[in-house]
């Protein structure tokens, strides 16, 4: 009994740690330090290394902590955005050459893995460590967990450079899970398990490929129903799928890791919704991913590291190394974007922290490193994620508000005094017509239309307006021609567009296409409704110091913030916030979520400072 008590505190202190660490650094207003961090230095203070509050070995939190690594390497897997692997070819305003950012961060990676190989031998060179591959691989791991954060905080995640970055940490995370998987495996002395991993990689695909079918083949209605209530079969599938494929891991006698991981990037390529993803994000770092974190900084050993005079000096060392495998091929960046933005991104992406302590962990484990290297890593694991954002914070220049782009397609009069009431609330708007289409005006140069010889899809194509415009406003009078921008606009999965049908029937099937269509006819019969029911609501929508703006939440600083304590709102009020596909009713204690979309209403500039700060 004595020793179930003792393990039960072991676990409740770990848990309380784990607890408050969030609530101390928002009190402290430390958000600089990750979260991870914060929960690793907790736990040497309570370790071995500290107060020696808790039992390393304790039954309980040893399977805790394992389930925590394995659920973290899952959503390791889950993080990767397979979709901004698509080539793209863009080009950037004021720049002859064109910008491939996925080219660009293959030969980055590549760089930085030979710069790191050869960094690692001359640090066998000098015999400061024996095996030149792992260390290679602690120089080319970079945090996703670090890195994309920031540069949602910074909102340059959706730029060119943003998105070069990403690509950068995405390729690294996903090559160095799978290097590390073959480096374990060459170290058992097992060759064949190199072929298991192959396999596993290929049931990837496979699993996928059959997943993909049922989910577009099975009754949708049913799925949902199973999604709600006591049910929760997404759930219930997710946890089936990563302990199948733990299985089948420690089956081939590959580490569990590898098919956790791979779990994760099943379910990443069947693209799930936010909400799900939001939903398996916060059962990991809300129990499982604390554990193991905080258990790393449990069995941080000091000690170790002043046992070997070799591995105190092996520190520094390594996180000069760090920065140098990280800056280098980044200058190759200098061709597309100024000394500040490349310089800042290799300060970014020094920044290693989970899979480096994985495979610390790990590798200690299998005892394939002393517990002084472990301890070493770690340390340079922290010292990178504390270093690394406040470096590109001070180095990476502020990005300027960005204009929206809005293309108007058909001339009528509606769309000409729509347009000056957009230019007012920061779009940039340009209004497409045929020459036949012009409308007079005495105002003319306030609309910035321009005349094309004839107005057809080709000649918008040619125009490149799906590529250079964030939205597109169909307003002509002719159904046959919108439809037809609709559907080519589906085609090519162009999702901000809004098309005028009057057609009822044709309206409605669009809509049901989920498209989003007006109609002139139907939008005058609600006007009139409304003046009937609820002219107050009339004069509000039409009242020209008021304005009504839909904002979506970016800053992961304001995720899990209740909304009454959202620090610029003003003098707006929230009308709405949707959720994917739901509608929640806002009051001051509703919890935001990355990604949420406001519905605001207020004067233009208490818009501008919600624009400015969300």
């Amino acid at each position: 009994m004595e020793h179930g008590t003792a393990s039960i505190v072991s676990l409740m202190i770990v848990t309380g740690v784990a607890f408050f660490i969030p609530i101390m650094l928002q009190r402290l207003k430390l958000k600089a330090i990750p979260i991870v961090v914060a929960e690793i230095i907790a736990g040497i203070i309570i370790g071995k290394s500290g107060l020696d509050l808790v039992d390393v070995d304790n039954a309980w939190l040893t399977l805790l902590s394992s389930l925590g690594l394995i659920y973290l390497m899952f959503l390791s897997g889950l993080e990767i955005d397979f979709s901004s692997f698509k080539l793209k070819k863009e080009k950037k305003p004021g720049k002859t050459k064109q910008i491939n950012p996925f080219l660009i961060s293959i030969v980055i990676f590549l760089f930085m893995l030979i710069l790191a190989y050869g960094f690692s031998m001359i640090l066998v060179y000098f015999g400061m460590i024996d095996d030149p591959f792992f260390m290679t691989i602690i120089l080319s791991t970079i945090s996703l967990g670090v890195v994309v954060p920031v540069l949602k905080e910074r909102k340059v995640i959706n730029t060119e450079l943003g998105q070069t970055v990403l690509l950068i940490a995405v390729i690294s995370d996903f090559v160095t899970m799978i290097l590390f998987a073959y480096y374990l495996a060459l170290k058992n002395g097992d060759t064949t398990i190199v072929w298991w991993i192959v396999l596993l990689l290929a049931l990837v695909f496979l699993l996928y490929y059959v997943l993909n079918y049922y989910k577009k083949k099975s009754d949708m209605q049913l799925l949902e129903t199973l999604k709600r209530g006591t049910a929760q079969i997404g759930t219930r599938g997710i946890f089936a799928l990563i302990l199948l494929f733990v299985a089948l891991s420690e089956t081939m006698g590959v580490e569990n890791i590898l098919g956790a991981f791979l779990a994760g990037v099943v379910v990443s390529l069947l693209s799930p919704g936010r909400d799900f993803v939001h939903q398996l994000d916060s059962f990991g770092y809300g129990f499982l991913i604390p554990i193991f974190f905080v258990m790393v900084g449990v069995g941080f050993d000091f000690a170790s590291l002043f046992e070997n005079p070799g591995i105190l000096a092996l520190i520094p060392i390594v996180l000069i190394f760090l920065f140098l495998t990280r800056s280098l091929p980044t200058v190759l960046m200098k061709r597309w974007f100024s000394w500040n933005e490349v310089v800042g991104s290799g300060m970014l992406l020094t920044s290693t922290l989970s899979l480096a302590i994985v495979a610390a962990t790990v590798s200690l484990q299998m005892g394939i490193i002393s517990e002084g290297m472990n301890s070493a890593i770690v340390l340079v694991s922290i010292l990178t994620c504390f270093i690394s954002p406040i470096l590109y914070a001070r180095i990476s220049p502020k990005v300027e508000e960005k204009k929206h782009s809005l293309a108007i397609i058909g001339a009528n009069r509606a769309a000409l005094r729509a347009s000056i009431n957009f230019q007012k609330s920061n779009y940039q708007v340009t209004i497409f017509s045929g020459k036949q289409a012009k409308i007079e005006s005495e105002n003319d140069n306030e609309f910035p239309i321009v005349e094309l010889e004839e107005l057809s899809l080709e000649r918008l194509i040619e125009r490149q307006i799906f590529e250079t415009f964030d939205r597109v406003i169909v307003t002509t009078s002719d159904d046959n021609f919108n439809i037809e921008l609709a559907n080519y606009s589906r085609e090519i999965g162009y999702e901000n567009m809004i098309v005028r049908i009057e057609d009822p029937k044709l309206n409605k099937k669009y809509s049901d296409m989920g498209i989003t269509v007006y109609s002139d006819v139907y939008a005058s019969e609600m006007i009139l409704k409304a003046m009937v029911h609820s002219p107050s609501l009339v004069r509000f929508l039409t009242d020209e110091d008021e304005a009504i703006r839909e904002f979506v939440l970016e800053d992961v600083r304001y995720d899990n913030l209740p909304l009454r304590k959202l620090p610029f709102l003003g003098d707006t009020l929230i009308l709405s916030i949707y959720r994917g596909d739901r509608a929640i009713t806002p009051n001051g204690d509703t919890i935001l979520q990355t990604g949420d979309r406001l519905i605001i209403s207020g004067s233009e500039e208490s818009m501008a400072k919600v624009a400015n700060n969300i």
